[in-house]
């Protein structure tokens, strides 16, 4: 039977793999259960939740017509902005200017 992967060529992060293959370890315990802690959490942030709000018209046009200007959808401009508030970092327009003021 022929060797289907006798002519493959490696790319060279798939060469140091192959090279370095022999050196990996299976983990196992709690430096596992761990590592297993760590991708559920990363999962976790990465869902997307869908939801419904009542917003004004006028909020929703104003928030349309901002989204358009950079040049993003409008439901993403939403997320950034709760994201940043909920991470601290949405800075009101006085705070804007005294961060700008020091800055200088």
């Amino acid at each position: 039977m022929r060797d289907p992967f006798k002519d493959l060529v490696l790319d060279e992060f798939e060469q140091e793999i192959e090279d370095t293959i022999h050196l990996m370890v299976p983990v196992t315990g709690e430096k596992k259960e761990r590592l297993d802690k760590i991708r559920e959490a990363a999962r976790e942030k990465r869902k997307n939740k869908s939801i419904n709000i009542r917003i004004s018209e006028y909020d929703l046009k104003q928030i349309k017509s901002r989204a358009a200007d950079e040049g993003m959808p409008y439901q993403t401009l939403i997320t950034s902005v709760l994201h940043k508030y909920l991470n601290g970092r949405l800075l009101d327009a006085d705070s804007a200017e005294a961060v700008a003021e020091l800055l200088k």
